[in-house]
């Protein structure tokens, strides 16, 4: 048990170190743990190689709000919380922010007890009757983002433009594809804004109570129904992910910016913990973190989903605890830093981690994406039609048969 224990710890430091830092994320980490697994087998044991990687990757779904929200750095699984994030950090809520996010993935837990034991009875059975469906599915959201639009022809073109960007960016030799495309979208596009626009100035950060930040009980259990609907559709297919159910259950149902964030924490935590429920259930793995885990342990056996569903629970509490220290620290360092210098340096930073992690095409993406995140605010269309970017090109992989 303690080479078990050890793993677990060693997760939620690389979970932490992975969701702080932006662009490094827990895939990587998982190529690298998976090329390295024949010497790793050596000196620990499969299940708690598995124990690492399941600890590192819910650790990073609480973490990587935090550079989300208070640097505008998005990550594949948050990037949609960037625009009510930044909405509450000119409120002076930008602490506020990250805490609802953890109150959803937290909450996400008594979700999971309920689809674990679904997974694993009914997924066997629907998972065949449910794929040829999933096309179908994202394009009707699609089309009702388009339609929710005011303008109806600038909402269709930049979908298409975003969509049609996505799909060269995914088949283009690049390392990590979406770390150009989501990061100019939705990252460096508002960050230049906000740079040009000198009026704009962040406010104090308040720190408040855990038991002062709530959001009514109607929007609460409204949050719960839509992830409990959208997350667990999203958690099995391949290149469907917690954005692709966040878009859904965003779309079917209006909600405010705090609302929003604690849906997002809810979707981002179940979508992650069921990825790796499917491994044990259809025996298919959706995510590269869970890829990773069905390379090393082979075939689950009931026994080792036992050990991944406990270092689920014990790392979702270990991360908010972790979590609230860090983000009221990095508040508070917030607070004394001024805010014009800090996004010069994100800026900076996400220019040299798209360097590092992505090539000279991906540089290419970077600032594609961020000339059309920057149309796209400035003509004042909803951001949300730049979901195209991950809709059409999903779409395309399951009408052309995977």
């Amino acid at each position: 048990m303690l080479e078990e224990i050890i793993a677990l710890f060693l997760g939620l430091l690389a979970g932490t170190l992975t969701g702080l830092f932006p662009g490094i994320h827990v895939n990587l980490v998982s190529v690298f743990l998976l090329s390295a697994s024949p010497l790793l087998l050596t000196i620990a044991s499969p299940i708690s190689l598995a124990i690492f990687i399941v600890s590192m990757s819910i650790t990073h779904s609480f973490l990587d709000f935090i550079p989300s929200i208070f640097l505008g750095a998005p990550d594949e699984d948050t990037f949609l919380s960037i625009l009510p994030g930044h909405q509450l950090l000119k409120e002076g809520k930008g602490y506020e922010a990250v805490i609802l996010s953890f109150y959803g993935s937290l909450t996400a837990l008594v979700l999971l007890i309920i689809f674990i034991p679904l997974f694993i009875v009914f997924l066997p059975l629907v998972n065949p009757y449910i794929i040829p469906l999933i096309p179908f599915l994202l394009i009707f959201i699609s089309l009702f983002i388009i339609f929710r639009d005011k303008n109806l022809l600038l909402s269709l073109m930049i979908f298409l433009l975003a969509g049609s960007l996505g799909f060269l960016t995914l088949n283009l030799p690049i390392k990590e594809p979406l770390l150009p495309l989501l990061t100019g979208l939705f990252g460096t596009s508002a960050l230049l804004l906000s740079l040009k626009n000198k009026s704009e100035k962040i406010p104090y950060q308040f720190i408040p109570k855990l038991k002062e930040i709530k959001i009514p009980k109607n929007q609460f259990i409204k949050s719960i129904l839509l992830a409990g609907i959208s997350a667990p559709f999203c958690s099995f297919f391949p290149g469907v992910g917690s954005a692709h159910a966040a878009t859904i259950a965003s779309e079917m149902s209006k909600q405010d910016s705090k609302s929003f964030l604690f849906l997002i924490g809810l979707i981002n935590f179940l979508v992650t913990s069921l990825s790796f429920v499917t491994i044990y259930s259809i025996n298919k793995a959706r995510s590269g973190t869970a890829v990773a885990v069905k390379e090393i342990l082979k075939s689950i056996s009931s026994s080792d989903l036992i050990y991944i569903i406990v270092a689920i629970f014990v790392s979702s509490c270990l991360s908010f605890i972790l979590g609230v220290y860090i983000t009221k620290n990095i508040t508070l360092l917030f607070n004394k830093i001024n805010y014009k210098y800090l996004t010069v340096i994100t800026i900076v930073t996400l220019l040299i981690v798209n360097i590092l992690f992505s090539s000279p095409l991906g540089l290419i993406v970077l600032l594609s994406s961020t000339a059309l995140g920057i149309f796209t605010i400035l003509s004042e269309s909803r951001r949300i039609n730049l979901m195209g970017c991950l809709l059409i090109p999903t779409i395309i992989f399951y009408l052309l048969g995977n």
